[in-house]
């Protein structure tokens, strides 16, 4: 491991203590092997004028939810220095206390929740400190007579604490450990199953000393020749079992989740081991990550709902013979799975969780691979384990259980560049769904380009574009539940008698044909989605038809007939298919402000008024729409399919 730090771009930061700690926490961040998904905590010790213009020592804290490789300086929690030292000295705490306490004792009140080892970095007397979990420190400590392996490689030069349960409890028992230590002749401290810490007064020194001892820890995996990990070539893929495996999942868990496939060389050479199945399900790198991933992944067999069963079942088991009787059980649902053939899957209820789970699954293989070729894969006991997963504090945020209503939803929505389509897209990605959004445009890979925002650029009219955006949409996340089938076209008015054929057949093939072929490529998957539901964005031209608009009038009542039906066939599957009626919506790409104007002539009417000509005489915005939308695809409509619904304020040639 090399380091990261310049010192060009350290100059800017020299003559400011937080904000040079900003940027060597980035640094340590920014390399994986160093801090998995939003792991790791820094602080730095410095005096501040008070409002009284009294100076008083405080240490900037890592605050909580904040990731060290994007951190900024209000990401750091500034704590009273000499209150936590104070409750060091308490001989007792909850960690709930010890919490609540910290956070009186900040001298900001709207900075994040301080790191809960705050007060380990205040009884380290050094103006910077650094803690990691390094992935070569953590996996020494999970082997067969790991601290003896950790005193060969450091000597006395490394303080070695025994695995303590993160909290008040550790803070103490590091506090009593270090009250006779002489803290110049230890170069860094290693909390066995936990973490490393390295410290000192130059930023840059307690930087490097943190790449030193793990690039030394590295060495040893060098030296013993138990670097090199499993790899194995393309994957196998099946995109409907993964929906299958998703649904399955969803089911246990008591809501959507996202299913984010890892199909790379690693994951599949992990997955493939003879051995997979026994080492894989002895426990996590550190017990911290229990609280996102649960203590072992799910294995998963060609019975999927067999295999999850079992899984619930012994998830249940684990938890009574741990529980005390004063705990919640928490949903019995995996949070990955290791897929032989295919590699490995994460699941989340948004895409932050899902990356988060399977960042950590990959650094949680990879230990296991060099821990067993090392000397035995050797990690807590099930108990310490459990006394993590269900801490005080976790149950706190577990009882928090407000959620988005599309949370761990996969929706797809054609037509998406522009207007309704994209105004659908927005709002159900608002609401919590991850979202594909395809359009003819190219503009759509820029409009809704995000990790749970995915543009397509598609011809629906060309069936291996169509077939190969839906199942691009499984390969980002697992499954599909909301189809909003909105593409189409207006095209120039012609009467009957003068209809161009080309105009006609190009109308009839976008309005009509490529929702057909959309929907069938779409449904499989939707039959295995979570309370599946499809909108069909048809026209106020079906009641009511306008001279002239043959082609487009003919084509929306053709696919409203369509969506017909397919409720009438798909009710039987749980798959919902209602339709929206809407009538003169002025803020898409059809509706120019010379458009507006003409109409409006016609009519003898100023612009306003014609936007108004209706019974309620309101205006008829995309995101209207957009809200109609998401409430026929959401728990309003759930008792309801085959429905239309007109959204125009009201036309009396309908009512």
């Amino acid at each position: 491991m090399e380091s990261r730090w310049n010192y060009r771009e350290a100059q800017a930061y020299l003559k400011d203590p937080l904000q040079l700690r900003v940027y060597t926490s980035r640094l340590l961040g920014q390399e994986p092997a160093l801090v998995s998904y939003g792991g790791g905590n820094t602080s730095v010790k410095t005096e501040v004028q008070n409002i009284f213009g009294e100076t008083e020592k405080v240490i900037y804290v890592k605050g909580s939810g904040w990731n060290l490789a994007t951190i900024e300086a209000e990401g750091f929690a500034p704590v009273k220095l000499e209150v936590l030292l104070r409750m060091a000295e308490l001989a007792e705490l909850t960690d709930a206390e010890m919490v609540h306490a910290q956070r009186a004792a900040m001298t900001n009140p709207y900075a994040p929740n301080p790191s809960v080892e705050a007060i380990m970095h205040a009884i380290i007397p050094f103006q910077y400190v650094d803690h990691t979990h390094a992935d070569a420190v953590l996996t020494l400590t999970n082997t067969a007579e790991g601290e003896e392996r950790i005193k060969e490689i450091y000597g006395d030069e490394i303080l070695i604490v025994p695995y303590v349960m993160p909290g008040f409890v550790l803070a103490k028992k590091i506090y009593d450990m270090t009250r006779e230590v002489d803290w110049t002749k230890i170069q860094g401290m290693i909390l066995m199953n936990h973490g490393l810490f390295t410290f000192h007064d130059e930023a840059q020194a307690s930087y490097e000393q943190m790449i030193y001892l793990v690039s030394q820890a590295e060495a040893y995996f060098f030296k013993k020749g138990v670097w090199d990990v499993a790899v194995q070539g393309e994957a196998q893929e099946d995109l409907t079992t993964l929906a299958h495996l998703r649904k399955e999942v969803s089911q246990v868990r008591g809501q959507a989740v996202l299913a984010k496939l890892d199909a790379s060389p690693e994951a599949c050479g992990f997955a493939n081991l003879p051995q997979m199945k026994e080492i894989a399900t002895r426990g996590p790198i550190t017990p911290n990550h229990t609280i996102k991933t649960k203590p072992i992944p799910l294995i998963v067999e060609d019975n999927l709902t067999e295999a999850v069963q079992q899984y619930t079942t012994a998830y249940q088991e684990y938890f009574q013979r741990h529980d005390d009787g004063s705990l919640t059980c928490m949903d019995l649902a995996p949070r990955w799975a290791i897929w032989p053939k295919h590699g490995m899957v994460a699941f989340g209820d948004n895409i932050q969780e899902v990356n988060i789970i399977s960042d950590i699954a990959n650094h949680t293989v990879t230990a296991i691979q060099r821990g067993e070729a090392l000397g035995g894969w050797q990690p807590l006991a099930e108990k310490e384990i459990f006394e993590v997963e269900y801490w005080e504090l976790e149950q706190a945020k577990f009882r928090k259980t407000d959620q988005l209503p599309f949370a761990g939803k996969v929706a797809l929505i054609s037509g998406a560049a522009s207007g309704i389509g994209k105004a659908c897209a927005e709002m159900l990605h608002e609401q919590g769904a991850a979202i594909v959004a395809l359009d003819i445009n190219p503009e759509i890979q820029e409009i809704f380009n995000q990790p749970d925002q995915i543009g397509i650029k598609c011809d629906l009219t060309n069936q291996e574009e169509m077939e190969a955006a839906v199942k691009s949409t499984i390969r980002h996340f697992g499954g599909l539940d909301i189809l909003v089938s909105n593409a189409g076209i207006f095209p120039k008015g012609q009467k009957i008698v003068e209809m161009d054929a080309e105009l006609w057949n190009r109308c009839v093939e976008i309005n009509l044909t490529s929702h057909q072929r959309l929907l069938q490529a779409c449904i499989p998957y939707l039959k295995l989605g979570i309370d599946p539901s499809i909108v069909i964005i048809a026209s106020k031209n079906v009641p009511a038809p306008g001279p002239g608009a043959a082609a487009y009038s003919v084509s929306k009542a053709g696919l409203t007939q369509l969506a017909r039906v397919a409720a009438l066939e798909l009710g039987a599957d749980g798959i919902r298919v209602n339709m929206l009626h809407p009538h003169a919506v002025f803020d898409t790409a059809i509706w120019t402000d010379e458009v507006l104007a003409n109409r409006a002539k016609h009519y003898g009417m100023t612009v306003e008024e014609y936007k108004k000509n209706n019974l309620l005489k309101v205006e008829i915005a995309s995101r209207d729409v957009a809200a109609l939308t998401c409430a026929m695809a959401g728990d309003i409509f759930s008792k309801t399919t085959g429905a239309q619904v007109a959204i125009d304020g009201g036309s009396d040639r309908t009512v």
